[in-house]
């Protein structure tokens, strides 16, 4: 049986994850979390998928250890390559990312861009995606692995950032974009910046919130949402370094802060 009390584990390719941990910090106020950022072998999307599956492997068991209630996997690059092989190894609900190609579609009229790395937008479970819903759209997939190793390094905004998105849209016309999908959690953390770089007529979204209230409506079904808590804990972990541990408590506030 798992116990309502127990922590939920998130973890990422490094810190993307942050910005799914500070949603779900919001809008899950009494549950405790255990956060696992990947940074020694970040960035997952340059990988071959056998590489992100063990690595993914490897994290979820350390999460498991720490009698995790729930596993978020928030990395899209992660849920594309391994979710499935995690949900047949373990006893716990495992809850992953995907592109807002849904959202966007059903929302918004015109070319969609779509970024994210090179493992989540050549994996099958993206392109079933299109297969549903995009069959209909002009979508253009970007890969910009360059702006995972940016986040991992504290950079948001700049000039360092700015040249770095800007390379992303070198090979399309931003005039003809209607709306951007984020389709990896760190670009969720350059969202002011892209919009600074496009303007505000181009939507911009991501799957985060999505990802948190299908991780919201998963504890309730199982009864153990934790509705009693009155001293949230945060625990972080990373297996790169103590100041990687440090950066990724810098991004939650700045990401927290961001969204008030």
């Amino acid at each position: 049986m798992l116990d309502n009390k127990n922590s939920i584990g998130i973890f990422d390719s490094g810190m993307g994850g942050i910005s799914v941990l500070a949603d779900c910090i919001r809008i899950l106020p009494k549950e405790n979390f255990i956060y696992y950022g990947d940074s020694k072998n970040a960035p997952y999307g340059i990988k071959t998928t056998e590489e992100v599956m063990e690595l993914s492997e490897n994290v979820c068991n350390y999460l498991i250890k720490k009698n995790v209630k729930a596993i978020v996997v928030a990395c899209n690059t992660a849920t594309s390559a391994s979710i499935n092989i995690l949900r047949q190894r373990y006893n716990v609900p495992i809850i992953g990312m995907e592109p807002a190609i849904k959202p966007a579609i059903e929302n918004y009229d015109g070319l969609i861009a779509v970024l994210a790395t090179e493992v989540t937008l050549r994996e099958k479970k993206f392109n079933n995606l299109l297969k549903v819903y995009g069959t209909n759209r002009k979508i253009v997939k970007i890969p910009c692995p360059n702006l995972v190793e940016i986040v991992e390094n504290g950079i948001v905004d700049g000039k360092i950032a700015i040249r770095e998105i800007e390379k992303c849209f070198e090979v399309i016309d931003i005039s003809k974009i209607s709306t951007i999908v984020l389709g990896c959690t760190h670009f969720v953390f350059l969202k002011s910046t892209i919009k600074s770089i496009v303007g505000n007529a181009i939507n911009i979204i991501d799957g985060n919130v999505g990802t948190v209230n299908n991780l919201k409506s998963i504890l309730k079904s199982n009864r153990i949402l934790n509705t009693e808590n009155s001293n949230q804990h945060i625990e972080f972990n990373n297996s790169g370094s103590e100041e990687d541990v440090l950066r990724s408590k810098k991004l939650l506030k700045i990401y927290s802060e961001n969204a008030k």
